[in-house]
């Protein structure tokens, strides 16, 4: 810790300033009563443009992104950069699925996508299964968060895990006591450190390293001098598909995650919806320059810390920013990425938490619950959440994590037929989506194992780059492992739904059969309609 004491006294200041607001939070906007899940879980459905673009945005663009992004495009080049196209095409994707998804929800009281799968299909089974992929897919990735943290107090010299487990004992506290409130307050702060980074960094950091010109001649000359296939300054024919399905099926998962819903049902109306889609590339153009920090720490010849003899890239951000900036700027931008953390974490434990409350709980086990009952159990399964994500990291290798989050994405995959496809059309069969469900995640597991990663000697799950040799074609190329089991999905759903209807199997009861999906706030239609929540 020697030589980092001004940067941990900034960082641990702007940390507690935080950690105050999100207790503050249980009062801003203060509802009459926090027992429920519509209070607790989405801030009473009343958050606005600014709000709701905040949360978002806090919510998507998480302290793994900072840090993970620019690693990548550190050690692997271009490949890196998947993750623009990706924040681009995703919002005119999503803007189709989660205006009409607000609607059906402010309509029926869904709070998770397995209620609206529950009353859409008629199924108990399939909101299960949902619900569970749901819960499994965001575990690895609230862990992750605490990896963005690792990775900034590695670079300050602290070591240990006593650090992480105080501030996710913070985060949990109020969490718990404010609900969705205390992250959509604090990601303003946790935004506008970002913005101030990143604009500075992109300004100061190649006035240092001789401009960009030097920049870019330093990542061409490291991978020219590369004898991997996969990687490089620019995109070749080896690794080109995997970029554009690796950037579309991110796209696609994106907003299947719970935690994504989560914030925009807690929108006041559609139009909030809309404004948002528009608005919100706008985080792109800040991706972008993130990534390009991967970039300047070759130019300025960045080592990640090693630990017990590893390299541990994630640090290469963190430690790029002790090279370059002053000391109390560096506590600044370390604070941005630990914030960063704490938002995105605050969104997904209360996710997680609504889908056992809602689709397993209220389901299974209470199905009489009060809206209070509901409220106690989330914030109770809320802190179990986060205990497990911490046991993750204490328990587990930081890569496995990593791969974790990996076969999260393949994994949330899964309920795009349920979900998305289910907004539109109620043509398929429960028991073709489940069918679906099975072989899509099956595949993708299969795939994900036949994976190997050479360069730190895992035989299996060692990325997410599924070679197409494997499937018998004669290639280098290679594709992402979660669009193939995506593809598999669809097609087993198909063919089961047309199997079950011709055999004439049993379907479930559609509860969501109505024309009011496109309704607003304000519109006299409103009025009339059960918002009660009951299926």
């Amino acid at each position: 810790m020697s030589g980092h004491t001004t940067e941990l006294v900034v960082f641990i200041v702007l940390f507690l300033i935080v950690s105050g607001m999100g207790f503050v939070a249980s009062r801003w906007r203060r509802p009459t009563d926090l027992a429920s899940l519509n209070e607790w879980g989405l801030g009473g459905r009343s958050f606005g443009s600014w709000i709701t673009w905040f949360l978002i945005g806090g919510d998507l663009y998480t302290a793994y992104t900072f840090v993970a992004v620019p690693a990548l495009v550190f050690s692997s080049g271009a490949l890196g950069f998947y993750a623009l196209p990706y924040t681009v095409v995703v919002y005119p994707l999503v803007f189709l699925v989660l205006a009409r998804m607000w609607s059906v929800s402010h309509v029926h009281g869904f709070v998770t996508p397995a209620d609206f799968v529950r009353a859409r299909f008629g199924s108990p089974t399939l909101a299960l299964v949902i619900a569970i992929t749901g819960l499994v897919a965001t575990m690895p990735y609230i862990a992750l968060q605490l990896v963005g943290i690792e990775a900034v107090l590695k670079a300050m010299g602290i070591t240990g895990h006593l650090p992480i487990i105080i501030a996710f004992a913070i985060l949990a506290a109020y969490t718990y006591q404010s609900g969705l409130r205390a992250p959509a307050l604090i990601a303003f702060v946790k935004d506008a450190l970002i913005y101030i980074v990143i604009l500075a960094a992109v300004i100061y950091i190649p006035s240092r390293l001789g401009g960009w010109d030097s920049i870019f001649d330093a990542a061409k000359a490291k991978f020219d001098a590369s004898p991997a296939q996969n990687d490089g300054y620019i995109l070749n024919a080896n690794n080109q598909l995997q970029y554009i399905t690796l950037a579309f099926g991110s796209a696609l998962a994106l907003f299947l995650y719970p935690h994504s819903l989560t914030g925009v049902l807690a929108s006041k109306n559609r139009n909030v919806i809309k404004r948002n889609m528009s608005a919100l590339p706008a985080y792109s153009l800040v991706l972008g320059l993130i990534a390009l920090l991967g970039f300047m720490a070759i130019a300025a010849g960045t080592k990640p810390v090693t630990a017990n003899g590893k390299a541990d890239t994630n640090t290469i951000v963190p430690v790029l920013f002790d090279q370059m900036f002053p000391d109390w700027f560096t506590g600044v931008a370390y604070a941005a990425v630990g914030i960063g953390a704490l938002v995105p974490a605050a969104i997904m434990s209360i996710a997680a938490a609504n889908l056992f409350t809602r689709n397993i709980y209220r389901e299974y086990l209470n199905k009489n619950a009060t809206d209070a009952q509901e409220a106690n159990v989330s914030k109770l399964v809320s802190l179990v959440v986060k205990v497990g994500a911490v046991l993750c990291i204490l328990l587990l290798d930081p890569q496995f994590s990593i791969d974790l989050q990996l076969i999260g994405g393949v994994i949330i995959l899964q309920t795009l037929p349920s979900v998305a496809l289910g907004l539109y059309t109620r043509w398929f069969h429960k028991g073709g989506l489940i069918a679906g469900w099975a072989a899509g995640l099956g595949a993708g597991m299969w795939m994900l194992y036949l994976i190997p990663n050479p360069a730190n000697g895992k035989a299996h799950f060692g990325g997410s780059a599924f070679p197409l040799a494997n499937l018998g074609f004669d290639t280098k190329m290679t594709v992402y492992a979660g669009f193939l089991a995506l593809a598999v999905n669809l097609v087993v759903a198909v063919l089961g739904t047309v199997i079950f209807k011709a055999v004439k199997v049993a379907d479930g009861e559609d509860a969501t059969a109505r024309d009011d999906y496109f309704v607003d706030e304000g519109d006299p239609k409103v009025k009339d309609l059960d918002l009660t929540g009951s299926h």
